[in-house]
């Protein structure tokens, strides 16, 4: 199973014809649910540069190609509500709280695939879904931002008038963790507070984290959300310019919330065979293995604590920084009603 880096690019090149890249698709994207040879995949942005070996590699060791769709957090599951009377999704993978509310919506089902590596934390006890991989929120700065010592408050000054955004809470999973951390550090109301306060800075509403990364490495913007493996990935892949850091408290200490990609199976998958083959290759060790070096991001296999991460490593973002791990079923109970109260307070 290991393979080189450059057998990896390799295979990107030679199987380009059965990886199909959809950002904007919207019904239809699935394929005949008889042919067994192919798995539709909706996936939370971030990934993909992570994604395209694998899925070759996979390819070429089962014969079974994979149909890949990208869309935010929320929007991929939106997609499989809205498509249950005809699925085209087999497998999903989003950001929390999303990925609980696909469940709590009956959007998913046991792949029936062997999770015993995975903490018992990473995974939901009925098994409709599993971490994919470890991540964490984080926010990005333009070269020309002096991001240490940086606070919240100081984002509320006026030379980030304009220049500043966050992906919408409700609809991406790293602007929900937005929310969710604030309400962490300053309580529910204080949380409205104070992204009522930074509403005069902010630019608008964005469903996806990660078309905010273009805008603050061109300086259209100086600050903006994101996550700690998508952002690090830009700078690897494309050569991204700005910095990550965690803004601080008064007291100057800085918090973030862990944010794993986590995987399901959508119910009523055309493929359901072939996506649990997919299901058990990302989840094997030698293709966690590769989650550090190659997607800056962790597994959550307990017999990978040790495996080499990638340099710079996202533990290494992580140092003198408190990581909150909140219960996102609980957050999904409040998040209409949360969503709601922030939408009143910014007037979005």
């Amino acid at each position: 199973m290991p393979i080189s880096r450059l057998a990896r690019a390799a295979l990107i090149l030679g199987s380009a014809a059965t990886l199909t890249l959809s950002v904007a698709a919207c019904g239809g994207t699935g394929t005949s649910a008889g042919d067994g040879k192919t798995v539709t995949v909706y996936s939370a942005d971030g990934m993909a540069d992570w994604y395209k070996p694998e899925f070759a590699e996979f390819t070429k060791q089962t014969g079974i190609s994979v149909n890949y769709v990208e869309a935010g957090s929320g929007e991929v599951v939106n997609r499989i509500d809205k498509e249950q009377s005809n699925p085209q999704a087999d497998l999903v993978v989003t950001l929390p709280p999303f990925i609980q509310k696909a469940a709590k919506q009956n959007l998913l089902q046991d792949g029936g695939v062997d999770t015993g590596a995975i903490a018992a934390g990473d995974k939901d006890p009925g098994g409709k879904y599993v971490t994919l991989a470890g991540n964490y929120l984080t926010f990005i700065a333009n070269p020309s931002v002096h991001t240490d010592g940086l606070t919240w408050d100081d984002l509320l000054k006026p030379e980030y008038k304009g220049k500043l955004q966050y992906s919408t809470p409700g609809q991406a999973g790293d602007g929900t963790a937005v929310l969710v951390l604030l309400q962490q550090l300053y309580g529910k109301q204080g949380a409205l507070d104070y992204l009522a306060k930074l509403q005069a800075n902010n630019v608008g509403p964005s469903s996806s984290t990660g078309k905010l990364q273009t805008k603050v490495d061109k300086g259209e913007l100086l600050v903006a959300n994101g996550d700690i493996q998508m952002n690090l990935a830009e700078i690897k892949n494309n050569g991204a310019k700005f910095s990550l850091f965690s803004p601080a408290t008064a007291d100057g200490k800085r918090s973030t919330i862990a944010l794993p990609y986590v995987m399901g199976m959508a119910k009523g998958a055309p493929h359901h065979d072939a996506a649990a083959k997919l299901m058990t290759f990302l989840l094997s060790a030698d293709v966690q293995k590769t989650l550090g070096p190659d997607a800056m991001a962790v597994s959550a296999r307990t017999d990978l604590k040790d495996a080499p991460a990638g340099t710079p490593s996202p533990a290494s973002y992580l140092k003198d920084v408190t990581v909150v791990s909140p219960d996102w079923n609980k957050v999904l109970d409040d998040l209409d009603s949360d969503v709601t109260a922030y939408q009143k307070a910014t007037g979005s």
